[in-house]
């Protein structure tokens, strides 16, 4: 009886064994026997260090968010217990099973596959697909000799599902030969794809209860969110065993999607770790980067740093932009300096159709990018940044091809076309053309692929794709230089500990036709929301395998006592020694750890290409002339620890990491496709059923109710307009033939705030869909906006004469959007007041407009509701589109009947 049970456990072990993730960290194939027996113990979540020493860090992986693996967690946790001493004394059975597991490793480490399935089949094929089935899901490194070898990273072949299967029906085989004992089919134990809803949903009381068993917990491990994304981050930290806290410094890691407040960076603990460094704005604002690299073009020569578009700060540098627009006449592309997500781009055909009254970038617009079956692309890469002084430099090996809705057109007349010329996903993404892949096994299927899928299409092309991303290293490392000066002198005045802070970075990069990358930005805070199972698989293993290559302590609450910001401050002048053994123990158990990203920085041949950017004393690099320079200077050591680090990792002999990371190694990794060993289940939104019935009996009772005169409150009344919008947002989405994009850009012309329709959006022939997902966009940034300032309303309790909370929301849940509209207007036309809009005490509160009777009559009332003498002036300056835009409405039939030239782009 003992051993049978012995012999289940094994087999759940053999099981999450073989599910180990891309960022594993344990021994080579010949030890899994031996570290199955462990998979649970604490030495399986902590690296670098035992438990309880000052260099170890906390472990993090993406199969544990499978809700199969944390189950087996969960239940094989407290029989490992109770088996710790028949283990001891099983001496003969530990013989047989291991022979019985290293016979089925043996023969599964000889195929490579991916053991990844996706939640969801793909059931649409986008035309601008190509390659789909020309690859396979992992490529395996094949030598001269055309001999299987190694992965890069010493990363464990994949077993296919089929592979797993025989595997542990092998081992049941052998165990029934060997020892004549019976054991549980293996089909019990299957991993497949065939997981019920159920299982592949997991609520966050599951996510914690999974999180009790691990280190982190036992140790008190905390993180803290600031305005930043977090679903997927959450359930990343409560698996794993972290706890949410909410106070000022009682954190382990913060990740903020802001700027760090100096005051917290001063105070940080040797054991805090938070995902900014100070002034990163220099490298994350457009306007910073291009003067960064433009005073690296002056000080070092264009030809070096030739890797942005030629571009003119608005509206001091005007004078400057005309000249060049007299020299070069073409296209420019107007971005303001500090937004995101395509918010505020458009594209004029000369520089006197650019506001001049408020800063903007204005670049030159790259008219001959690389296209895929004639739809613009470009790339989202992930660089992090674990230090820069030394410089260390990450890149991860996949990345996000984004691809524009619309296909490619030079013509003049589509330059208002955000569908067409943009590739970001928040535009792209209320195109109803748009295709997600359903299934993240597909990488080059809709608008949406993978960094490898596109390396591979363009290397069935005859495309030199080694090429291409030694190229894009080379932009990656040279931003960095430019922008590094700043943030060092920074971290040295207000980062009290070297490995407080860490970075990763969005870099969106353009390719042009001759395969040339252009940076066009560096986002702050690239996103990690999700919503397709690509999104889900590449941003997990991104984030697991950042948070254990950057290594967040693993101290008890004990251990932290004794560490805090005042006791221990970084590279004094009396310790540089003792500095530098830190500086490169860190370096080398950080790349131990790092999982799928690949060094770029230092390489073998990194000071042999940048060195002489860097100051020869201090190793710093150099981006402002001498005199400011000494400056500088003086406020930092004189300790060259870049060179320092170099000459340790490549200068050292035998000991060099040359064919460890040498520029094939790095180029292959990029090209394979992203290898996950367990499902990462993609968990959508739960949308609860709506009874149309049920919504309109809770209808007639508000408005009865409302008639008697009960009212809303300003966060019921908000709530609603939320949820109408939203209604009428999907509608505009998934119906681009309606007609009432123009009520609505009237709407959020006249309301103003940080909504601003482009300044050439004309009405010219078969644009419906492209038209609609324009205002789209503009409607879903003003409902984020939205929905943030409503959570300043909630209602706590219930007042005298509001209609009770508890039957509101239930109203809520089943509305239609013909219900909301009648509520709104009932209450609208009754009260005389707007507290979806305005509070009841305002001042500039325009009066109640009457609202038209029947269908869509509320949206019509709607731009009447805002003041037009209360427009705000970065706003106004558009409303001479509004006033030509019922003639182009009324013109289209003449103008589809119109001969027009076409220009093309010079």
């Amino acid at each position: 009886m003992v051993l049978h049970y012995l012999i289940v456990k094994t087999q759940w072990d053999t099981i999450l064994k073989f599910a180990m993730p891309a960022s594993s960290l344990c021994d080579a194939h010949n030890n899994c026997a031996e570290k199955c027996f462990k998979y649970i113990s604490q030495d399986d979540w902590v690296t670098s260090g035992k438990l309880g020493s000052r260099d170890a860090v906390l472990v993090f992986r993406t199969n544990i968010l499978n809700p199969k693996t944390r189950k087996t967690l969960l239940e094989t946790t407290p029989e490992q217990m109770k088996l710790t001493n028949v283990e001891a004394t099983s001496s003969q059975s530990g013989v047989v099973l291991e022979k019985a597991l290293s016979s089925a490793i043996c023969k599964t480490n000889a195929t490579s596959g991916q053991a990844y399935v996706s939640v969801e089949k793909s059931l649409n094929r986008n035309p601008v697909k190509k390659l789909h089935g020309s690859f396979s899901s992992c490529d395996t490194s094949v030598s001269s000799d055309g001999d299987e070898t190694m992965q890069y990273n010493e990363k464990k072949p994949r077993v296919q599902q089929k592979n797993l299967n025989s595997a542990i029906v092998e081992i049941e085989d052998n165990l029934n030969k060997e020892s004549g004992y019976n054991s549980i089919p293996a089909s019990q134990f299957n991993t497949g794809s065939n997981s019920s809803e159920e299982d592949q949903e997991a609520s966050s009381e599951e996510d914690k209860e999974c999180g009790i068993n691990m280190p982190a917990h036992q140790l008190q491990i905390t993180y803290k969110f600031i305005q930043t994304e977090t679903k997927l981050l959450r359930k990343i930290f409560n698996v794993h065993g972290l706890t949410e806290v909410q106070g000022e410094s009682n954190f382990n890691l913060l990740w903020t999607g802001v700027h760090m407040k100096l005051d917290t960076l001063r105070n940080l603990a040797l054991y805090q770790r938070v995902n900014h460094f100070p002034r990163s704005y220099e490298l994350t604002r457009k306007d910073r980067l291009y003067k960064n690299i433009e005073r690296m073009q002056h000080l070092r020569g264009m030809k070096h740093f030739d890797i942005v578009p030629q571009s003119f700060i608005l509206p001091l540098e005007s004078r400057d932009l005309l000249f060049a627009h007299n020299k070069h006449r073409g296209p420019w592309i107007v971005k303001p300096a500090a937004s995101s997500r395509g918010r505020g781009i458009f594209i004029v055909n000369s520089p006197d159709q650019i506001p001049q009254d408020e800063q903007v970038l204005v670049s030159k617009y790259i008219v001959d990018p690389l296209c895929i079956d004639g739809h613009k692309c470009d790339l989202r890469v992930y660089v992090l940044v674990t230090s820069f002084d030394p410089l260390i430099i990450y890149l991860y090996e996949e990345g996000i091809v984004r691809l524009a809705t619309v296909r490619y057109d030079r013509n003049a007349d589509n330059l208002w076309n955000p569908c067409m010329h943009l590739c970001n996903y928040s535009i792209n993404k209320y195109h109803s053309d748009y295709i997600r892949s359903s299934d993240a096994q597909d990488e080059d299927v809709g608008h949406k692929w993978t960094l490898s899928a596109l390396l591979r299409h363009l290397k069935l092309q005859g495309c030199d794709t080694h090429l291409l991303m030694l190229n894009i290293e080379d932009l990656i490392i040279k931003a960095v230089l430019a922008c590094a000066q700043t943030i060092i002198s920074a971290c040295r005045m207000f980062v009290p500990n070297a490995n407080n802070c860490f970075e990763l970075y969005g870099f969106d990069i353009l390719i042009d036709n001759t395969l040339k990358p252009w940076l066009l930005e560096v986002n702050l805070s690239p996103s990690m929301g999700v919503d397709s199972p690509l999104d889900t698989k590449v941003k997990a293993c991104l984030i697991t395998d950042l948070l254990t290559c950057v290594g967040i302590p693993a101290f008890s609450p004990e251990m932290r006592s004794h560490y805090n910001s005042k006791s221990s401050q970084i590279r004094s002048s009396s310790c540089h020694r003792q500095e530098e053994q830190r500086i490169l123990r860190s370096a080398r158990l950080q790349y131990t750890r790092r999982g799928g990203f690949v060094r770029i920085f230092p390489t073998d041949d990194t000071m042999q290409r940048y060195g002489h950017f860097l100051d020869s004393a201090n190793g710093i690099p150099i981006s402002t002339p001498n005199v400011q320079g000494q400056a500088f200077q003086t406020l930092i050591t004189q300790h060259n620890y870049n060179q320092m680090l170099h000459s340790n990792l490549y200068c050292l002999g035998s000991r060099c990491l040359k064919d460890d990371n040498c520029q094939e190694n790095r180029i292959r990794q990029y090209e394979r496709a992203l290898e996950t060993d367990s499902e990462i289940p993609f968990l959508k939104k739960q949308i609860v059923e709506k009874c149309e019935e049920e919504g309109r009996r809770l209808r007639k009772q508000l408005l009865k109710k409302i008639g008697s005169g009960s009212t809303l409150t300003h966060f019921q009344a908000r709530q609603t307009f939320s949820l109408y919008l939203e209604s009428v947002l999907r509608r505009l989405t998934q119906d681009p033939k309606d007609s009432h994009e123009k009520i609505i850009l009237k709407f959020l012309n006249r309301y103003g705030g940080g909504v601003k329709p482009p300044v050439l959006f004309r009405n010219t022939q078969n644009i419906s869909k492209a038209r609609s997902a324009m205002v789209a966009k503009l409607l879903g940034d003003f409902l984020e906006l939205y929905k943030r300032d409503t959570e300043a309303y909630v209602d706590s309790f219930d007042h005298f004469g509001m209609i009770p909370t508890s039957a509101y929301s239930l109203f809520l849940m089943h509305a239609q959007e013909s219900d909301l509209e009648a509520v709104l207007s009932h209450h609208t036309n009754i009260t005389g007041i707007m507290p979806f809009l305005y509070n009841r005490c305002g001042l500039s509160v325009p009066p109640t407009p009457p609202i038209p009777s029947g269908l869509h009559g509320f949206l019509r009332a709607l731009p009447a509701m805002v003041s037009a003498s209360g427009l705000s002036r970065d706003v106004s300056k558009y409303d001479g589109y509004f006033k030509s835009c019922d003639k182009n409405l009324v013109d289209m039939h003449d103008i589809s009947l119109r001969s027009r030239s076409t220009r093309d782009f010079k």
